[in-house]
């Protein structure tokens, strides 16, 4: 007989963008049962990956999933949320979220979902890019927020450890502190170099060329997940004056030095 961390589970992920197939592909390959429902049109697509795409939300729920996973964009949390009509679910569900803000998703889904439904908030630190080679020794953040069956839970984190993840369990309030003085920085700072539009010359430097890696890296990802990392992230409005007080310190310092100079 299995142990409970090794069950196979019905997932259905609503938003089936990029980040939620790259999730897919892993989840499948384990043989677990994908269902998905998205705004646009995934059909063709989720028949060549084996995944049942529903349309309509209402078949969706009743498709008795054991994890319903949010995928969608940290904008469209609130609205999406709150229009699932959650009467059409057969039975309890663990509802799961992969946004890369955490207190955010915590408050609308103990705020929305009917108390008997299981919350768990997730992060994985990885995306199609930097997991395109496996997932071994990338960071997993999660916060069992409100957990009764200990199985689905346990099932659903295993995906990830089983891959080599680094399991880190932690609040949802500390895991957006430590993200506005890293991922959101790390956004910051490739976004104010794509605006300088900074490019490849013949004399790069090794550090020159890891900035236009990370301008173009972070040019990647949409304006709406940057801006969803400085909306719904409480913390990341000081990190942002912070880097301003920085910026205007070395300015400073600079101009200071020029006059003593001449």
């Amino acid at each position: 007989m299995s142990s409970p961390s090794q069950n196979t589970l019905k997932i259905g992920i609503v938003g089936f963008g990029r980040f939620a197939q790259f999730l897919a592909k892993t989840m499948i390959k384990q043989g677990h049962c994908i269902t998905a429902t998205s705004r646009s049109d995934y059909s063709n697509l989720s028949t060549q990956m084996g995944v049942s795409f529903f349309r309509n939300m209402i078949e969706f729920l009743e498709s008795e999933n054991d994890v319903i996973l949010l995928c969608t964009s940290i904008l469209s949390l609130s609205q999406v949320i709150s229009t699932i009509p959650l009467n059409f679910l057969k039975k309890p569900a663990l509802f799961a979220d992969v946004l890369s803000v955490k207190e955010h998703p915590r408050e609308l889904m103990l705020q929305v979902l009917p108390h008997e439904t299981d919350v768990l908030c997730t992060h994985p630190m990885f995306g199609p890019d930097s997991g395109k080679h496996g997932w071994k020794d990338l960071n997993f953040m999660y916060d069992k927020v409100r957990i009764r069956n200990e199985d689905i839970c346990s099932s659903f984190l295993h995906i990830f450890s089983s891959e080599g993840c680094k399991m880190m369990e932690m609040t949802c309030e500390e895991h957006d502190k430590l993200a506005a003085k890293t991922q959101f920085l790390t956004h910051a700072v490739g976004r104010f170099l794509g605006e300088m539009d900074i490019a490849r010359t013949p004399i790069d430097t090794l550090g020159f060329q890891k900035l236009v890696e990370l301008k173009e890296t972070t040019m990647r990802d949409s304006f709406d997940l940057f801006s969803g990392l400085f909306i719904h992230n409480r913390f990341a409005r000081e990190e942002l004056k912070r880097l301003e007080l920085a910026f205007e310190t070395i300015k400073q310092k600079l101009l200071l030095k020029g006059k003593d100079d001449k």
